[in-house]
């Protein structure tokens, strides 16, 4: 249990460095007085990275280990911190976010595929999940954390005029994710490499001695014989290659994985998450009340995710996924009508569609994407596989981030939330129909079932 808390870990730095600037945001558009565009390309820059180490990241566990990889990571959300806040231009600003979403990619693919790796299969989902759930303590301590910088000025200490918190406020909201990456990169030395990484590269000894560790003698020896019969038939005399996820006993899986992945993000959480201060301002809430209700996003989707893990070994992928889709579907057309309205009323329905919104999100697609496509892959493909599914998914990402500001400029909020509503109700058509329930079954016995039986 240590070590996936360990590993789960990785997800805080995702949630908490990606997230420090929603609040930055606003004051960094002043400061180098950046046009729609420069904000929106400012703040998918992190997006591209992240789809290019996605890509990368999976071939690369596969060769240096999963482990190696997180170490990786670990450096290069300490590196991006410190650049972007000593950044003098938007463009030093950019090389600052591209580096760390490097880092958020390497953790997107690294860290689910060792959890499932090394977790039992009737607690696989909750353990995938407790990425998830730091993934969310990480946005929601990032958004107190900004709104702290803010407020900062008001507590009247004099070390605070020393360090130039109330004048550098947007540097210091940036800057203080070097601080936990430190922290996490000693925290790695303590966890072993994945046993199915170390029985793949032939080293049989060491992968026993890893699932003994976690899971004691003789599960240990059934898993290990499970995972020798599963190698054995994956045997191949190369790499798991791109054309490899195009053999038909795969295509079934493949599509599962790119429908769920699409519509994680085409649903509109990265722009939510990413301009939470902008949407609320522009639905008329004042400058301090649009940080409060910022922090309200994060704390409500801290508290579902953890109604997720509570849920998803219990309830089944299939149905939290579902359910969420319906409930995602119904805020965003509430945030929608919000926006149509004027005044109080406006800022009121904006916010409970949106709180609707990102809970239904955090009890299913948000937690459960990671823990399908860390299982519905076989053991030789998994790891590209997830690579090339994130990479779809890390594009859609971009996409929405770079528009979101376009959008709301050109149509509004009302045509906006509403065009995500749709994509909501669309996917929660579409997965009904070939999402397959993978709960307590072993990653053998499912690519048995999805994959040899398909």
């Amino acid at each position: 249990m240590g070590t996936v808390l360990i590993v789960a870990l990785s997800g805080f730095l995702m949630g908490f460095d990606g997230s420090l600037f929603t609040g930055a945001v606003v004051f960094v558009k002043k400061h180098f007085e950046l046009s729609t565009f420069q904000v929106g390309w400012t703040n998918a820059s992190q997006v591209v990275s992240a789809t290019i180490a996605i890509f990368l990241a999976g071939p690369l566990a596969d060769r240096v280990g999963r482990r190696t990889v997180l170490r990786g990571a670990a450096m290069l959300f300490a590196i991006a911190a410190v650049v972007s806040a000593l950044a003098q231009g938007m463009v030093a600003l950019i090389v600052g976010r591209l580096i760390g979403g490097l880092g958020i990619g390497a953790v997107l693919v690294a860290g689910p595929m060792y959890i499932a790796e090394i977790a039992p299969p009737a607690l696989r989902g909750r353990m995938v999940t407790y990425q998830q759930l730091f993934i969310v303590i990480g946005i929601a301590l990032a958004f107190v954390s900004n709104y702290l910088i803010v407020h900062v000025e008001n507590f009247g200490f004099d070390w605070i005029t020393t360090l130039h918190l109330a004048d550098w406020n947007w540097r210091w909201m940036v800057g203080i994710g070097a601080v936990p990456a430190v922290i996490y990169l000693f925290a790695l030395l303590w966890i072993p490499e994945s046993p199915r990484w170390l029985a793949m590269h032939e080293r049989l000894d060491a992968a026993r001695r890893v699932l003994v560790r976690a899971h004691g003698a003789e599960l240990a020896e059934a898993e290990l014989e499970e995972l020798r019969a599963s190698l054995a038939r994956e045997k191949s005399p190369h790499e798991a290659r791109l054309r490899d996820l195009l053999a038909p006993e795969l295509r079934a899986v493949l599509v599962v994985g790119v429908i769920v992945a699409i519509f994680q993000q085409i649903t509109g959480i990265s722009s939510v998450l990413a301009y939470a201060n902008v949407i609320f301002e522009r639905a008329g809430a004042a400058g301090d009340a649009s940080f409060m209700q910022t922090v309200y996003v994060g704390l409500v989707n801290l508290v579902f995710t953890v109604l997720a893990m509570l849920l998803i070994d219990r309830v089944g992928r299939r149905p939290l996924l579902l359910f969420g889709l319906a409930g995602m579907g119904v805020s965003l057309a509430l945030a929608a009508y919000g926006f149509s309205r004027a005044g109080e009323t406006q800022s009121a329905l904006v916010l409970a569609g949106l709180l609707g919104f990102v809970a239904s999100f955090a009890t299913s697609i948000g937690p459960v994407m990671w823990v399908l496509l860390s299982e519905i892959f076989p053991n030789r493909v998994r790891a590209l596989a997830i690579s090339c599914v994130g990479l779809v998914n890390s594009t859609i990402c971009f996409l929405t981030q770079l528009l979101f500001p376009w959008q709301m400029e050109r149509f509004g909020g009302a045509v906006t939330f509403a065009m995500y509503g749709v994509f909501a109700l669309l996917g929660l058509l579409l997965l009904a129909k070939v999402l397959p329930e993978t709960r307590g079954r072993s990653l053998e016995e499912l690519e048995e079932s999805l994959v040899r039986h398909h």
